[in-house]
């Protein structure tokens, strides 16, 4: 059993899809403001990890928009919050270049264990609209494909994400030791 701290239930669901035997605690942790996923996530480890005895993941995500310069990247859950998919198609209004990735770290730690970190990512194109209501955050705007991660269901969408990417790098790590 391995605690997933995290307060959205969408990465839970799809994270259990994949583990299986997941606790998910939200009791929340400090996002610092970064450069880096990594750097996020590597705060948010060493607090929590002291806080829960036992196995802990947490994953920090980010959408990178290329026309707009990574954004909004490592503040992806203040965009969704702040402006939402319709204040990004607003910014991509009249862009060619929809090109963007979302990317995915996971970070895994046990008392008394060095965390370990995992990435994954997708890349796909902002959509002129949303489409679908399957997912979470800008899944609606994100496609790959001739699909938005809005319309697929989480066995299709856990095939290419960013985040069944790292997490399926966890598992696979777990498994061999």
């Amino acid at each position: 059993m391995i605690y997933f701290v995290t307060s959205n239930k969408g990465k839970f669901v799809e994270a259990e899809a994949i583990f299986g035997d997941l606790v998910q605690k939200n009791i929340g942790y400090t996002e610092i403001q970064a450069d880096t996923l990594e750097e996020v996530a590597s705060f948010g480890m060493n607090e929590v990890v002291s806080r829960l005895q036992g196995p802990v993941m947490l994953e920090d995500a980010g959408l990178f928009i290329d026309a707009l310069k990574g954004f909004p990247g490592v503040y992806s859950a203040y965009g969704q919050k702040t402006i939402g998919n319709q204040g990004i198609l607003k910014l991509m209004e009249g862009v060619q270049d929809r090109k963007a990735h979302f990317r995915s770290v996971v970070s895994y730690a046990e008392p008394g264990m060095e965390p370990v970190m995992f990435a994954g990512e997708v890349h796909g194109r902002i959509g002129h609209e949303a489409r679908g209501t399957k997912g979470f955050g800008y899944d609606p705007i994100f496609c790959v494909g001739k699909m938005s991660l809005g319309e697929m269901e989480i066995v299709e969408k856990n095939k290419i994400s960013h985040r069944a990417a790292s997490m399926k790098a966890l598992k696979n790590w777990l498994d061999k030791r």
